[in-house]
């Protein structure tokens, strides 16, 4: 079952991928995305502003990470989401996916740090976890010159921002975090699942890339094990996922990711750990992508919103 609403969007799509030369290395692919994604942006919310920028200092390989902050105008004490964009790693920015923090930032009337991580393949495992970690940690530090609430700080992202949000979420889970928005995550790296068989070919995201993209992530075939035993990179292979920030897990029903982020969500419930989940249905991966053309992404977005301002309010109460 597809949303009929995703046809038009998916040929938009295409056409602006189809331009793409052939035999395109992830640094082509990168560029290329930044293109498609601003011919394809809507239009900034009112409301937000989305001028500041700063650089975080890391112990991460890859040096400094930049953040893109975007702040409602209400001004005040804001919660804050760290926000973690898709791009299977190699691609993506802050700016790629503006139409979704920014509307985030204005439907919730908070601050949502949009962080810039270094990407694959030039900078694999652990770099991008790494500054995570330290963007969270700076976000804590730097509250006040950020106008948030050190208190009410959120954690999410979509696809591998997904990954990487629930990967930190666990490593730091003695941080606070109000939540973790996991948003069509990777959570594991099992090509076996029902969903990679059924969805192999679905728009969007398809697995024949994927051990690819998996390898180049964990930095080549030497570290594959990494895949299967490490939580920083998959964190459903966690032993104990107990004491994690409240989770919404947002899975669509015709992406190959989807009985990954199924997994991830029934073993947080089994530990105890509240879960509110959304099951796509009719959607794909990338969904949040479509709000132009389908409403029921808009609605997925707004449910979301909702979420988080729920978990924010619970610890003000």
């Amino acid at each position: 079952m597809l949303n009929p609403q995703i046809t038009d969007f998916m040929t938009k799509w295409e056409a602006e991928w189809a331009t793409l030369p052939p035999g395109a290395t992830p640094q082509d692919r990168r560029a290329h995305f930044e293109v498609v994604a601003a011919n394809m942006a809507l239009p900034k919310p009112e409301g937000v502003d989305d001028s500041a920028e700063h650089w975080v200092e890391s112990s991460s390989t890859a040096g400094k990470v930049r953040v893109r902050v975007y702040r409602h105008d209400s001004g005040g004490r804001q919660p804050c989401l760290i926000y973690s964009h898709g791009g299977a790693y190699m691609q993506g920015s802050p700016e790629t996916h503006a139409d979704i923090t920014a509307r985030i930032a204005a439907w919730n009337r908070q601050t949502v740090v949009s962080v810039d991580y270094a990407l694959c393949p030039e900078h694999p495992f652990p770099a991008a976890f790494d500054q995570l970690c330290d963007v969270a940690r700076w976000c804590r530090d730097n509250a006040g010159m950020l106008g948030i609430d050190p208190g009410r700080i959120a954690i999410g992202g979509d696809s591998a921002g997904g990954n990487l949000s629930a990967a930190v979420a666990l490593a730091l889970r003695d941080f606070g975090f109000t939540g973790q928005l996991l948003i069509y995550p990777a959570t594991d790296f099992d090509l076996t699942r029902p969903s990679m068989i059924e969805n192999a070919n679905a728009p969007l995201l398809q697995t024949k890339g994927m051990p690819g993209v998996n390898r180049m992530y964990v930095g080549g075939a030497d570290n594959e094990h990494l895949l299967t035993t490490d939580p920083r990179v998959a964190p459903l292979v966690a032993d104990v996922v107990s004491g994690v920030a409240p989770a919404f897990v947002a899975v669509a029903q015709n992406d190959p990711l989807r009985d990954s982020g199924v997994a991830y969500a029934d073993k947080l419930r089994a530990a105890g750990v509240p879960v509110v989940f959304d099951e796509g249905l009719g959607l794909i991966h990338g969904y949040l992508r479509s709000m132009d053309y389908c409403d029921d992404a808009v609605v997925k977005l707004e449910k979301m919103c909702a979420w988080l301002a729920g978990v924010n309010a619970r610890v003000t109460a």
